[in-house]
This record gives structure tokens, C-alpha cells and sequence, in this order.
């Protein structure tokens, strides 16, 4: 049986992380970019790890971050993925003794197929939708056919995804995991509780 994996990502509280994980996220995300409206600092990150039950995997997303802030973070958090969305190279994002996702801001097929041979030591990509000026978390989407041949390293599909399309979105794509925040929340920074256990249900029976 395949099983659709789900992160929530932009987590800003502990009653948002718990919501979560009571829906049945496999991961969340805190935003360690401050140019974001879903960033948090080393206290709240914190108290939002503290709520969570053992088995759900944390991801940082950083963008652009110096390495000297990375490993502060790593330090005092406990994350089990890092998830850059800036412009690091590959050499970067190894060197943390994290497993790390590369966010791949998709405009054409090229971006798709020279992804993996950019990033060889990544444990998986991310395909979120390009923006000129915004570093993921738009609510934008892609065009999704472009992966549907995609059979390349692990990869996570994101970018404008909602209850409503997240379905249509993994039979196109043929996806195994997928990443959504703001199609999930009520406001910016604070998630919908009923959208979140509505995304991951679908998600839940496109796993049988």
C-alpha cells in the first residue's frame, strides 16, 4: 500500500502543532526566515517541539541563513530535517549532520530533470512553485504534468496546494508526499484546524 506522506508546514504554535499531529501529519515545518509572516524564534520553536509526540520528524526551513545561525538553531532545537529554500548550493546544505531537503522552485521541465544531479546529497527535493521575488509559502502552483514522468530522487510536491486540489495534485503527479501552509490556514501564521484534518483525510485515502 502506498502511503501519502504530510507535512504542515509554518507551524507557529503549540496548539497548531498539536492540531497537526492529531490529524495525523507525518512532519511540520517552523520557518527560521524572518522575511516570512510564519517565521519563529528559538523560544517559540521550543515550545512548539515541546507539544509534540515522539515519532513526527521537525523540519527548519531556512533561506539564505548564515551557517554560524544554522548551527545555533540546531543547537538548541530539536530538528530532525533541515529544508533550504534559498539559494544554497549543495555544499552548504551538507554540512549541518542533518538529513536536508532542497526546495526546487519549478518554472520549466529543465528545473525538474537537473535537480537531483544540482543537489546529489539531498534526501529529497521539494517542487514548489517560482516566484521572482518569494522564497515559497505563495499559494501559488505549478504546472503539475511536469512531473508526471518524474522518476528521479525522492521528491515532495508543494506549491498552492488546499484540500480541494491536493487529490488532483497526486494523481497527476503520482506524489508521495506533499506539503501545504497556506492552503491550510485561517490567517496568516495561524492554521485552520478543520483544513488541516481535511487535507490530510484526502491525502489518508489516496493511501489505499
Amino acid at each position: 500500500m502506498r502511503k501519502i506522506r504530510t507535512k504542515i508546514c509554518g507551524i507557529t504554535t503549540p496548539e497548531d502543532a498539536s492540531a497537526a499531529v492529531a490529524a495525523g501529519a507525518d512532519a511540520v515545518g517552523l520557518v527560521f526566515f524572518q522575511g516570512s509572516s510564519r517565521a519563529v524564534d528559538i523560544a517559540r520553536a521550543k515550545k512548539i517541539t515541546a507539544a509534540l509526540p515522539p515519532f513526527v520528524s521537525v523540519v527548519a526551513l531556512f533561506v539564505n541563513e548564515s551557517a554560524q545561525n544554522i548551527r545555533r538553531i540546531l543547537a538548541e532545537v530539536p530538528i530532525h530535517i533541515i529544508q533550504f529554500h534559498g539559494d544554497e548550493d549543495d555544499t552548504f546544505c551538507r554540512q549541518f549532520d542533518r538529513p536536508y531537503i532542497k526546495a526546487i522552485r519549478v518554472q520549466t521541465a529543465s528545473d525538474i530533470r537537473n535537480a537531483a544531479d544540482r543537489f546529489p546529497d539531498a534526501q529529497a527535493l521539494l517542487f514548489d512553485a517560482y516566484h521572482p521575488s518569494e522564497y515559497g509559502g505563495t499559494g501559488h502552483r505549478f504546472d503539475w504534468t511536469l512531473l508526471a514522468e518524474y522518476s528521479g530522487k525522492p521528491w515532495v510536491l508543494a506549491g498552492g496546494l488546499t484540500p480541494e486540489n491536493v487529490g488532483e495534485a497526486v494523481r497527476i503527479t503520482g506524489a508521495e508526499a506533499v506539503d501545504v501552509s497556506g492552503g491550510v490556514e485561517a490567517s496568516k501564521g495561524k492554521k485552520d484546524p478543520a483544513k488541516v484534518a481535511a487535507f490530510i483525510a484526502t491525502a489518508n485515502r489516496l493511501s489505499r
